[in-house]
């Protein structure tokens, strides 16, 4: 067999999304055989005990603390950015012009005009350029895509989706970036929302227009005591407050391009739900309903069965459900992180294929301009039309 062709990665930040992102890395070659297999080369972060730790557990050959150098490097081809929200815009750029296939986590940027530079620049160097929305590589979502696509549904009425997390419910857990609009430019709507906008993108077309109202149900924080650990839920207090900057829940309808509604519901306060994301999709034939609790399952009604009307169970695994192909023998379920071997997958065949993946760029700058919309709605209290991206 001939050799594949290698991709050099290197990878900015070590935290969660680091290390799902070297799950992928690690796990593609293996199971997928692409035309490009990605080499795990460097991983950059600023704290060198902390980056020298995570780069012999996740498996990288080197690390590095200064991301710039390492970007600039002759044997990086890919750059991944998986870095807190507020360094997108910098990190992106420099990759782009230093001529790197880029992956970068969502949402792609803190508002539209910095998401439009990004998409510009990954234009402008003709680079190949991927916005991180896991979900879309579910083998489930995949199949209720093709589902869709081949009309099984009819006409399109409804989809809602909620994306729904509890961890920040207690008053004492401390003010993290996450928390604070400097550095993730908002909170549950770019955090959570982010992914159920892609996926209605993905599912049932370009929204149109959006209202919406968001909400902080706890103003002050305890500021965090001492560096910041890679999980967020081991984070420390300190005595002193700060305020809190960002939004707690969202509430959102839609109306989409193609003359259906949504409507979209985003929070980290509802309680005993720790990474609750479902979606239902109502159409003239049939319905469709997916929770990321039960991942490897769609629910599915159908029209016209008389006596035997209600949500049936399918089970997407198998070989002939999209995305699931090279992994298990029917019936053996994957898990959150082959989702990111799928993901890395798509990158490495848009580089083998000389095409841009999916989603790409311009998938991030549309839900960035519907993310901008919300907040434009809540603070005009009325509808407001998705600005063109």
């Amino acid at each position: 067999m001939a050799k594949r062709k290698e991709v050099n990665v290197g990878m900015i930040g070590a935290g969660f999304m680091g290390k799902a992102h070297s799950f992928g890395y690690q796990n593609c070659g293996p199971i997928w055989e692409p035309k490009c297999v990605p080499v795990m080369k460097c991983l950059a972060a600023r704290r060198e005990g902390a980056v020298r730790a995570a780069a012999e557990q996740y498996g990288w050959e080197e690390y590095s603390t200064d991301w710039r150098k390492m970007v600039r490097r002759e044997d990086i081809d890919l750059v991944d950015v998986s870095t807190p929200n507020n360094v997108h815009v910098e990190q992106v750029i420099a990759a782009a012009e230093a001529g790197k296939h880029i992956l970068c986590d969502k949402p792609l940027a803190m508002n539209l005009d910095e998401a439009k530079a990004m998409y510009k620049a990954v234009q402008k160097a003709g680079v190949k350029a991927m916005c991180g929305f896991t979900y879309r590589f579910v083998p489930a979502t995949r199949l209720a895509k093709q589902m869709i696509e081949s009309g099984e549904l009819g006409e399109i009425y409804h989809m809602r989706a909620a994306y729904l997390q509890d961890w920040i419910m207690d008053p004492e857990f401390p003010l993290v970036w996450r928390l604070q609009k400097k550095i993730a430019g908002s909170g549950a709507l770019g955090d959570l929302g982010a992914h159920i906008i892609d996926m209605a993108r993905f599912l049932v077309g370009d929204i149109k227009s959006v209202c919406g109202t968001l909400a902080t149900f706890i103003k002050q924080r305890p500021r965090e005591k001492g560096a910041a650990g890679s999980k967020l839920t081991d984070r420390k207090a300190s005595k002193e407050l700060g305020r809190v900057t960002v939004d707690d829940a969202v509430v959102a309808c839609a109306r989409f391009a193609n003359g259906a509604v949504g409507t979209f519901e985003a929070t980290r306060f509802a309680g005993g739900r720790k990474n609750y994301h479902h979606w239902e999709i109502n159409g003239s034939k049939a319905s469709i309903g997916w929770n990321f609790e039960d991942m490897n399952v769609l629910e599915y009604w159908k029209a016209g069965e008389g006596t035997r009307q209600g949500f049936r169970k399918v089970l997407a695994t198998n070989a002939q459900t999209p995305g699931f192909e090279n992994w298990w023998p029917d019936g053996h379920i994957i898990g959150y992180g082959e989702c990111f071997v799928n993901e890395v997958k798509e990158m490495m065949d848009a580089i083998a294929e000389d095409r841009q993946p999916s989603p790409g760029f311009k998938d991030g700058v549309k839900c960035q301009a519907v993310l901008e919309a919300l907040v434009q709605a809540d603070k005009e209290k009325t509808w407001i039309n998705v600005p063109r991206a």
